[in-house]
């Protein structure tokens, strides 16, 4: 595994995680860390951490409301997807969640579901294909 830069996390207190860490160990624990310094724990139950998700995405959708996709900052996009990420990141860690496992047994599932020759190119169901 690759060691952390010092470019990783912004702030000096981010910067020093374990060097044997992933990369999504590594956003858990400075998360995890920012989120515990600042006793925020007590309001990230699963309901509100999914609530929050929830927000964000419609926060992220407001950015493209009455516009091309081409209009919308990729910066104002990449600030909306982070908030996504870290509250989905918390709500994993916080229900015992490996993010690793359950994204390659979902492409797994997919891979199922759209088999290459009827899903290519088709935007059906896997139900309707």
């Amino acid at each position: 595994m690759k060691s952390v830069e010092k470019s990783d996390f912004r702030g000096s207190d981010y910067q020093n995680i374990h060097k044997t860490m992933s990369d999504i160990d590594k956003i858990k624990e400075t998360l995890l860390r920012f989120r515990d310094e600042r006793d925020w724990k007590q309001f990230h139950n699963a309901k509100d951490l999914a609530i929050a998700i929830n927000v964000e995405a419609a926060e992220l959708l407001e950015l493209f409301l009455w516009k091309d996709a081409a209009e919308v900052s990729v910066d104002k996009i990449s600030e909306e997807l982070a908030d996504i990420f870290s509250y989905a990141f918390l709500l994993a860690h916080d229900q015992g969640i490996n993010i690793k496992a359950t994204i390659l047994d979902k492409i797994e599932k997919n891979a199922s579901r759209y088999p290459v020759d009827k899903a290519k190119g088709n935007a059906k169901k896997y139900d309707k294909l």
